[in-house]
């Protein structure tokens, strides 16, 4: 360890390397240089045209952004709009890319954008230098060596796993500089209690899922509702090879549901490339690092990888859904509400898997703030909003009304199949509109 002394500066001497016209990676999720973001905060003014890469940021603040509300030095660019990105996006001071997540490494590796210097948060290291990459493996390895400069800041709250085989691992011989210094708690993400719609659309998908799934969950009241379901059901053997790690597999780990040992990949591990959720979440993984296989955007997210293993289950929510089954599940017209992120990585692996299923879940209607009832299956995806799926790829939609099972069907019977799981209110006018167009 004695060698790499050298390399240890304070946060401010590491922002140095920070040029003009410079793009900076800070990385995505709830790992976040926060160090390192506060030093380069005070260059304001100094330097300009200095382009920051984040996404999915939850954490309380970003300094760059908070004290450069001019963007007289700083411009912040979201791969995916967090809770907290949301309200400054809402400020104008957010700039968002639109991305799948798993082209992300190929972006970085064959040069279509670039990284000057990389803000890596990781774990304290061991006496030989290792050091994890805590709760956000992200892409890391691909940004850090493609950038000009690497910075590693350790974060002394994240869990120490390092993966399998080293999967999860960086060496402080690969840092130019490496901060360190006192953070604040971990970001947390938490989840509201079950609606009474929530449970209707969970016990019907968790009634299609077969014992040793492996399955990937996305964030929100019905992924998490589905895990609470399965830990109390008669499931078994069920697996884990998802995007992000939540609360809900802790949930299913604790209750003897969370084996992974049918899965045909990574047998015995639950396999993840981000983790968010509750401190107890961040604990867990530090004290279960053995039951983990955490691994880049290029291992988890790769559909092939996905396809190979059986019974692939793939859940998440949707904003609204057309007749033809187009999916958007990203924005408010031209409102951006988060990113399509992993969701289309995992509803391909899951088409692909034998028995895998790829479920949409979203609320009916959406009850306006003056009380009147908006349908989220629409007739078509309205101009402005997202087409984040393509009727292509959608598999299963469920509402609290019913599962439209799409593949096979002409566009008269998605049609009908999707206006019979809408709210009753409007499904004379979604079948009329069917009628019309679907002949």
């Amino acid at each position: 360890m004695r060698e790499y002394q050298s390399k240890y500066v304070t946060p401010e001497v590491a922002v140095k390397a920070v040029r003009s016209g410079d793009w900076i990676d800070y990385g995505f999720g709830a790992g976040f240089p926060e160090l390192l973001d506060k030093a380069l905060a005070e260059r304001k003014g100094e330097i300009h045209d200095v382009k920051i890469r984040g996404g999915l940021v939850i954490r309380p603040n970003i300094e760059v952004v908070e004290k450069d509300a001019e963007q007289e030095s700083f411009t912040y660019y979201s791969w995916h709009i967090g809770d907290y990105e949301r309200k400054l996006q809402s400020r104008g001071l957010v700039k968002f890319m639109p991305t799948i997540l798993r082209s992300l490494p190929f972006l970085y590796r064959d040069g279509h954008i670039r990284c000057d210097v990389a803000f890596v948060p990781i774990s304290r290291p061991d006496d030989q230098g290792y050091a994890g990459l805590g709760i956000s493996n992200y892409a890391w390895r691909t940004i850090f060596e493609s950038a000009r400069t690497v910075i590693f800041e350790i974060n002394e709250r994240y869990p120490r796993l390092h993966g399998l085989n080293g999967s999860h691992r960086v060496h402080l011989s690969e840092a130019d500089y490496i901060v360190e210094g006192e953070h604040e708690p971990l970001p947390i993400r938490s989840y509201r209690e079950p609606t009474e719609t929530d449970i209707k659309i969970a016990e019907q998908v968790v009634d299609l899922i077969p014992d040793g799934a492996v399955m990937s969950l996305g964030v929100g009241g019905v992924p998490f509702t589905v895990a609470s379901m399965l830990a109390t059901s008669d499931h078994k053997n069920l697996g884990c090879h998802t995007g992000t790690i939540s609360d809900a597999f802790m949930e299913l780990h604790r209750a003897g549901k969370l084996t992974n040992a049918r899965k045909e990949v990574d047998k015995g591990y639950s396999t993840w490339n981000l983790a968010m959720g509750s401190q107890e979440l961040y604990d867990f993984l530090d004290e279960e690092a053995h039951s983990f296989h955490p691994g880049d955007l290029d291992y988890v997210h790769s559909v092939e990888r996905i396809s190979q293993m059986s019974n692939f289950v793939s859940i998440n929510g949707g904003v609204e859904l057309d007749l033809m089954g187009q999916e958007n599940a990203e924005s408010i017209g031209t409102r951006q509400l988060s990113g399509i992120g992993g969701q289309l990585d995992f509803m391909e692996g899951a088409y692909r898997s034998k028995g895998g299923k790829g479920f949409i879940c979203l609320n009916s209607v959406l009850k306006k703030k003056d009380g009147t009832l908006k349908s989220n299956i629409v007739p078509f995806i309205p101009g402005g909003s997202t087409v984040s799926g393509p009727r292509t790829m959608i598999q299963y939609v469920v509402t609290e009304y019913g599962v439209a099972n799409l593949p096979g069907k002409s566009l008269g019977e998605r049609a009908a199949a999707m206006a019979a799981i809408a709210h009753p209110d409007f499904r004379e006018e979604l079948l009329r509109y069917a009628h019309e167009n679907f002949k």
